[in-house]
């Protein structure tokens, strides 16, 4: 046993037009402009970032993390466009999921594509569950969840105090035997 507290590297993961690579510090450069607009973060359960140093912070790999972060980029092109991060929730395979893509990106299929590669991962890994939290109100996410075959699982009221006030969740859930499906 390594006294090394390093997490083990993320796979690199490649779907038709992206490659899926661990998120890294660095990453905070590309990203902090969507992380810190306040139309991008709306439904984040945090306030938009107010120094590209706190993003830097966030995005540093810390031993016993639960959550893995993959930095969405294009084969070629070593700049983030967004990134998907998984959160193992229960022993016995239950993740969750999220995501955020920057505005330019939008609109392109790229989060779809993302959002997929890496649910088949955590299903190759043997998970069993993976679920997503949404605001009622983000019709975009609700959208890309129910492209995927996610299905709406419940609402659990006045859930989150946000930045924008007292919200709603949504909990989406798919199952391995759907995804497979």
């Amino acid at each position: 046993m390594s006294d090394d507290p390093t997490p083990p590297a993320l796979p690199v993961l490649t779907t038709g037009r992206l490659l899926l690579r661990g998120r890294l510090p660095e990453d905070a450069e590309a990203l902090f402009p969507a992380l810190s607009d306040p139309g991008v973060m709306t439904w984040w359960s945090r306030a938009p970032y107010a120094a590209v140093e706190d993003v830097r912070a966030d995005f540093a790999v810390r031993a016993g993390d639960a959550w893995r972060s993959w930095a969405i980029t294009r084969p070629g092109e070593d700049r983030a466009l967004g990134f998907v991060a998984a959160g193992e929730k229960r022993q016995g395979g239950v993740s969750e999921i999220g995501y955020l893509l920057v505005p330019e990106a939008q609109g392109q299929g790229i989060a779809q594509e993302a959002v997929k590669g890496v649910i088949g991962q955590l299903f190759a890994e043997g998970q069993r569950r993976v679920f997503a939290d949404t605001d009622p109100d983000n019709r975009g996410s609700v959208a890309l969840l129910e492209r995927l075959g996610f299905r709406l699982e419940g609402r659990l009221r006045g859930e989150w105090h946000t930045h924008i006030g007292i919200r709603d969740s949504l909990i989406y859930g798919l199952l391995a035997e759907e995804w497979r499906a």
